[in-house]
């Protein structure tokens, strides 16, 4: 039933080969530009490509995709080495750089793009797409464009793999083993323009950022392992794409380059705050386990001194005393303990020791001697 509805709903099948291909390419690259820390160069690449597009269309008066594609590449390349121009030889830092080349190349984008409207020309219509994008106007040598793309960026990943590793994390120490650091950081922001400028039609300049940043931010919160993170982001990414153009598809007037952001920025909230060992929640549920098994042991040891002065160690006490030489809320610790079978309670206010709560307080006990002593 799926194959057939894919079969007879063309548009819906061009678009999501289309936001698949998307979503693996900038997932694979969003990972090299979040650990070098240059997320914001991916809004500023989107910017900086949208006037190459009116150019392309400009000297070919047509919209064919692999002109319009060159064209957002160069400029938006051209954007870069004007970024890193302005770092090198001025005293303005890289955010400065962001924001200057940002606001003018989208700003003479916009004026070509005026200019175009008034140019008699029955080609110029939905050039004005790209701002925000328009998935539903994609066609067959659109997708086919961005497969040869997304199949160059992870040929390149995959060749140069060790390479990037080690510029993503310490680029001198690569300079020192005689790599040409340079040519490999151009190598691999030229893989980063092309992976967003094959996203600008269907996600749009705007949004196209978010396609960078976004999946390796969710990534990240789950690994510290760069294959697994690369490989998640690219996940994450290809999954976006998939279920922002289905919702897309059923949910009456949602465009599909906006769900696809909104379907990836899902996925990094649940990471913030469900990822183990960093997410949010799972801190909070850690940080509270901890404190409850503190809570719990303190209790035990309390329980301990004053069963020395009982001949029998399985004497229950009454949780008052307990509680007037304790620390947090009693009643929940001894709860807890009860549910780890090392206290019984057989009357209201009494709780004692079972056997093996008797033997954990011990061990308890010993552990915390030989901390105070050093041995």
């Amino acid at each position: 039933m799926i194959a057939e509805f894919f079969q007879f709903n063309y548009t819906l099948t061009i678009v999501m080969a289309g936001a698949f291909i998307l979503g693996i390419s900038s997932g694979l690259l969003s990972s090299f530009a979040v650990l070098r820390q240059q997320s914001l160069l991916g809004d500023v690449i989107s910017h900086a490509a949208f006037p190459g597009i009116a150019i392309a269309f400009l000297i070919m008066m047509t919209k064919d995709p692999l002109g319009l594609f060159f064209g957002a590449m160069v400029s938006g390349w051209i954007g870069t080495l004007f970024v890193n121009a302005i770092v090198r030889f001025t005293t303005l830092s890289y955010d400065a750089a962001f924001g200057i080349i940002l606001s003018v190349f989208f700003g003479l984008g916009i004026v070509l793009l005026s200019y175009i409207q008034r140019v008699p020309s029955s080609e110029k219509a939905g050039l004005n797409s790209f701002l925000f994008g328009s998935a539903s106007t994609m066609l067959y040598q659109d997708v086919i464009t961005m497969a040869l793309f997304s199949l160059i960026i992870i040929l390149f990943i995959f060749l140069f793999w060790k390479e990037f590793k080690l510029l993503s994390f310490d680029p001198n120490f690569m300079s020192s083993l005689g790599f040409p650091v340079h040519k490999l950081n151009l190598l691999l922001t030229t893989l980063l323009v092309i992976s967003i400028v094959i996203g600008l039609q269907m996600v749009g300049v705007v949004l196209m950022s978010a396609m960078v940043i976004a999946p390796a931010a969710a990534a990240r919160q789950w690994t510290s392992h760069l294959g697994t993170m690369v490989l998640l982001s690219g996940f994450f990414g290809l999954l976006s794409g998939v279920i922002g153009t289905l919702f897309s598809n059923f949910i009456p007037h949602i465009s599909t380059g906006p769900m696809i952001v909104v379907i990836v920025s899902f996925f990094v909230v649940v990471s913030l705050l469900f990822a183990p060992h960093r997410g949010l929640i799972w801190n909070w549920i850690q940080n509270y386990y901890y404190r409850s098994n503190i809570r719990a042991n303190s209790m035990l040891v309390n329980m301990l001194l004053f069963s020395e002065s009982q001949t029998d160690p399985y004497h229950c006490h009454q949780l008052s005393a307990l509680t007037a030489i304790g620390r947090g809320p009693a009643l929940r610790a001894m709860k807890e303990l009860q549910r780890q079978q090392y206290v019984r309670n057989p009357e209201a206010d009494l709780w004692g020791f079972t056997k093996r709560g008797y033997q954990k307080a011990q061990h308890l006990q010993a552990t915390l001697f030989k901390d105070d002593h050093g041995y």
